[in-house]
């Protein structure tokens, strides 16, 4: 099979017109005619419905295009590799919630690499649209979804279309942290109401439009009276609980050592019943590497530590 016919079939797919795609190629469209019969004949199927409207994939060209651009981005993967050289060095990237119990995965996963691995890890924070499009658009190999159980049909419809696949890690409520001299720490029962009055503290992407689900946490939790600091990463967050006994936040579990750490308890509220779920998702087409494995294997021990359920 020629490379060169199936970056051709490609084009022609994208604008269908030979002459279009003649055009955009910089061939003749005789020859570029020629290409994708010739393309057709080495499959055995047909690609395109040709007609005086122009060329229309047919179900058998649909799923060859499907399959040829991932084939033409694994090339063009192998070539940026390889394009100044070979190399051994080894790449691990994610993009993850602001969670305590992964961050702490991540740091016990460092420890493990091997000093004389030469690899390079990127982690980073964010919210759920910026998890999607690291992956889609800018080459993060792992991410970790987190939304409401009720939209998970959203997000499932979602994956399916852009070809990712998805791993549960876990299920859980949001419960408060909260100063341990705090006097809501002191409370056998602590509702909606009894918040009030004190200083909320959030992470500020989830209150910026990005998704149909970008308000989530604003209609699931109760309307804030009081005080309310936005702040962008976790070592924020927890200088101003350790500090501020008249804050709280509404977090994922948090590791103990964490809490010991800085002075700090979790308390759950009943009046909050919402259930979440933290997603591993990757490219469907992308295979898992060892330095993968090992960040999940701390994952999900780090997460079995952490969660009562």
């Amino acid at each position: 099979m020629n490379l060169l016919h199936i970056k051709y079939a490609l084009v022609v797919a994208k604008t269908k017109s030979i002459n279009k795609a003649a055009d955009e190629l910089f061939v003749v469209p005789s020859s570029l005619s020629r290409a994708i019969k010739e393309l057709e004949s080495s499959l055995g199927v047909t690609l395109f419905d040709r007609s005086a409207k122009g060329m229309f994939l047919t179900p058998n060209g649909a799923l060859f295009v499907r399959y040829a651009e991932n084939v033409l981005k694994q090339i063009d993967d192998i070539e940026a590799v390889f394009k100044d050289g070979a190399t051994e060095k080894k790449h691990f990237s994610i993009s993850v919630p602001r969670a305590s119990y992964i961050a702490a995965a991540f740091a016990e996963f460092s420890k493990e690499v091997a000093l004389d691995s030469d690899a390079e890890l990127f982690y980073k924070e964010t919210n759920a649209y910026r998890v999607l499009s690291n992956i889609l658009k800018e080459d993060y190999r792992l991410g970790i979804l987190r939304y409401s159980e009720q939209y998970e049909p959203y997000y499932k419809t979602l994956m399916d279309e852009k070809k990712l696949i998805g791993e549960p890690i876990t299920e859980f409520s949001y419960v408060l942290v909260i100063n341990r001299a705090c006097p809501l720490a002191e409370m056998d029962t602590i509702t909606f109401e009894a918040l009030n009055g004190y200083t909320e503290i959030a992470h500020a992407d989830p209150y910026v439009p990005s998704l149909p689900t970008s308000d989530v946490k604003k209609n699931e939790l109760p309307d804030h009276k009081g005080n309310r600091i936005f702040v962008f990463e976790r070592g924020s967050q927890f200088e101003l609980l350790a500090k501020n006994p008249n804050t709280y936040m509404w977090v994922s579990s948090i590791p103990k050592d964490l809490l010991e750490r800085y002075g700090l308890v979790e308390r759950s509220c009943v009046d909050n019943h919402r259930i979440y779920k933290d997603v591993l998702i990757h490219r469907i087409d992308y295979k898992l590497t060892a330095l993968d494995n090992m960040f999940i294997e701390k994952l999900v021990e780090t997460k079995r530590k952490t969660f009562k359920n």
